[in-house]
């Protein structure tokens, strides 16, 4: 048995805004999203429509984001939960310094880029929903 491929789903409070920090600030494409009281796939987010669900991605890096009373139906374990989760997603990058520069005036940095003991440059954000995002090279 092999793993092929990690996808995080999540939860968070408005799909549409999800989909526009991911794109716009991170350079994600937005692959699908699921239209509210809709069972179809669309590839384009349509003005004064509501999303449920899209999925975006940057080369090999795929993320979910599924709105939070649907995330919910879908797993009911975790009915009540706080978006943002206890969990940070840790990208490894190229060219961290070009990547740093173009965000830090676009967002806020929690962590500032720094070169960790490890061997590692990296930083940290906040997207839209409180989930903490790690980006970092090996130098």
């Amino acid at each position: 048995m092999k793993f092929k491929k990690l996808t995080p789903n999540l939860m968070v409070n408005d799909v549409r805004e999800s989909v526009e920090f991911y794109t716009n600030i991170l350079g994600f494409s937005l692959n699908m999203v699921v239209p509210e009281n809709n069972k179809i796939l669309e590839t384009e987010m349509k003005d004064g429509r509501n999303y449920v669900y899209a999925m975006v991605s940057r080369d090999e890096v795929f993320i979910m984001l599924m709105k939070k009373n649907v995330f919910e139906e879908d797993l009911p374990m975790l009915k009540g939960s706080t978006i943002g989760a206890s969990v940070s997603f840790y990208f490894d990058v190229n060219n961290i310094d070009e990547m740093y520069i173009s965000l830090k005036d676009k967002i806020d940095i929690a962590i500032d880029l720094h070169t960790t003991w490890y061997g590692m440059k990296e930083f940290y954000i906040k997207d839209c929903n409180g989930y903490i995002l790690g980006f970092a090279e090996r130098k």
